[in-house]
């Protein structure tokens, strides 16, 4: 069965003060990610964790290379990787005990969304809090 989102759960991520693992930010301005996360912090006043293949800060905050060595648990793993590489990041996010994932704009793993579902934690899949925030009137 397909992932249907649900807007009270994206609601509730985008209005909730939490900390947002974003997994592929990277101080690269080519790249949505980083735009979407200054977004995060400015307008929905979230805690932003970048995590790069380098474990580079960005917007000034630590940089870590994986969720694992995040200290202080991570609410939200917002996902900026193609569609055949987040199967492991979900899978990272269910193992350190993160509450939701959200798989950006063009993001798709059914498999992924259900083995997060099962595991308790929310998902939202194929979107951005930059549509989503306006669209809910946020």
């Amino acid at each position: 069965m397909a992932h249907l989102n649900d807007p009270e759960v994206i609601k509730r991520l985008l209005t909730t003060p939490a900390r947002w693992a974003v997994v592929g930010l990277s101080n690269n301005p080519r790249r949505v990610a980083l735009s979407v996360s200054r977004y995060m912090m400015d307008q929905r006043g979230m805690e932003v964790i970048p995590v790069n293949l380098k474990g580079e800060d960005v917007h000034g905050q630590q940089g870590y290379r994986k969720l694992a060595d995040i200290p202080g648990g991570i609410d939200v793993v917002n996902c900026f990787v193609n569609s055949h590489k987040v199967g492991p990041v979900v899978d990272q996010a269910i193992e350190v005990g993160a509450k939701a994932v959200w798989l950006q704009l063009g993001v798709i793993d059914e498999a992924a969304a259900e083995r997060a579902k099962a595991a308790g934690l929310d998902v939202v899949m194929d979107t951005c809090p930059k549509i989503e925030a306006p669209a809910l009137g946020l």
